[in-house]
């Protein structure tokens, strides 16, 4: 049976508003307030589109680059951008640089931690600064491509194309990563000191735009999104979607959950929020800025965007041991109102948190989706279908 909304809206309503400049629009943290002072049913029919924001490293990124053809014509086999190994088993000149790859001559963990200083992720970050690359490619050769070698110098504007493609993006929560073995260990979360001496986080929380539509109601194929400092697409859902996780009584999940396939043209994106990252001992990455816009279509979705910080639970987890032995059994519960205030309780005594995540550069963006909504020059897109919930 179909619930029944006193207040309801359409994406059309909401986009008409948006070209006549009538439109309201909050960032999720506003929102809290509002539903707060004013109750959901006033909330959902006063405010149209509720903004949200994250900035922090997005392992499963990378960019499909065409780097135009030579003459003779060639059929790249091995792709180097950078001495940055890039995958060029996709078409002759076509090929996709992943965030986590390591240049060549990089020493990886052989004087350990590594540094991992320069990798795909940097590449990224240097193509939108305007930044020229040296791309390598060479091939075995073929009748209709008999080039066996191209060398040349490329730049984000002679590119014919670039697309950032992120299979992996906004995760719906993340666990509370601590160490309990008497070394320090180096992880995708940050280096964790011995016995519980840090706990590490990644997630902007009320901020976060995956906890602001807990069931992915208006989030899916073709949601317009702020991505890299331009519009980009929610085009599926993202590697390891997995939405069956423990809710709470909002809907919001207790551990890792939900995830968004995110795509845009690289051309158009900003270093500022394309940002190459070296994570010691673990390896190269790339922070990415994220936004998603929730239309607030009935009361259930003015309840959801009001969720806060001590409303949102996660799990500690073991990363020195349970953690890379594929246990990831849970040590205790923590709300990221806990973990932002900078120290959490955790086997009977203070641990100072650390967050990989920028809550600064989320609100940032959770503001330029805003004001570039406010001023007409945003629209929402509407999904062909939503992200799946089972």
């Amino acid at each position: 049976m179909k619930k029944k909304y006193k207040v309801t809206k359409t994406y059309q309503d909401i986009n008409e508003r948006i070209r006549s400049g009538k439109v309201v629009v909050v960032t999720a943290e506003e929102m809290i307030d509002i539903v707060k002072e004013n109750g959901v049913a006033a909330a959902a029919r006063e405010v149209d589109v509720v903004t949200t924001g994250t900035f922090a490293p997005m392992c499963s990124s990378g960019a499909f680059i065409n780097f135009g053809h030579s003459a003779p014509g060639i059929k790249a086999s091995n792709v180097l951008i950078n001495n940055v190994p890039a995958y060029a088993g996709v078409a002759a000149v076509d090929c996709y640089i992943g965030a986590t790859e390591p240049c060549l001559d990089d020493p990886l963990n052989k004087v350990y931690p590594g540094e991992f200083l320069y990798g795909g992720g940097h590449v990224i970050e240097d193509l939108v600064a305007g930044k020229t690359c040296y791309l390598e490619a060479d091939a075995y050769g073929t009748h209709c491509y008999p080039n066996r070698k191209v060398a040349k110098e490329i730049s984000l504007k002679t590119l014919p194309a670039a697309t950032l493609c992120n299979p992996r993006n906004g995760y719906q929560n993340y666990n509370c990563a601590v160490n309990l073995t008497a070394k320090t260990v180096y992880t995708y979360m940050g280096a964790l000191k011995p016995r519980a001496g840090n706990a590490n986080y990644c997630s902007a929380g009320q901020l976060s735009p995956l906890f602001n539509d807990p069931y992915y109601r208006t989030i899916g194929l073709g949601t317009r999104i702020f991505l890299g400092g331009a519009q980009g697409y929610v085009t599926w859902a993202g590697t390891q979607h997995n939405p069956k996780v423990r809710r709470n009584q909002r809907g919001v999940p207790t551990a890792p959950a939900g995830t968004l396939w995110v795509m845009g043209d690289l051309k158009k994106m900003s270093p500022k929020w394309l940002v190459g990252a070296s994570l010691q001992g673990y390896g190269c990455s790339i922070s990415v800025g994220l936004g998603v816009p929730i239309p607030i279509l009935n009361e259930d979705m003015a309840k959801y965007t009001a969720v806060s910080d001590d409303q949102i639970v996660t799990q500690i987890i073991d990363y020195g041991k349970d953690y890379p032995n594929g246990q990831s059994k849970s040590l205790g519960k923590v709300t990221y109102a806990q973990l932002k205030s900078g120290s959490i309780e955790f086997n009977g005594k203070t641990v100072p948190t650390v967050p990989l995540s920028s809550v600064v550069k989320a609100r940032e963006i959770a503001d330029i989706l805003k004001k570039k909504i406010s001023k007409g020059s945003f629209l929402l897109g509407e999904p062909q279908f939503t992200l799946p919930v089972r």
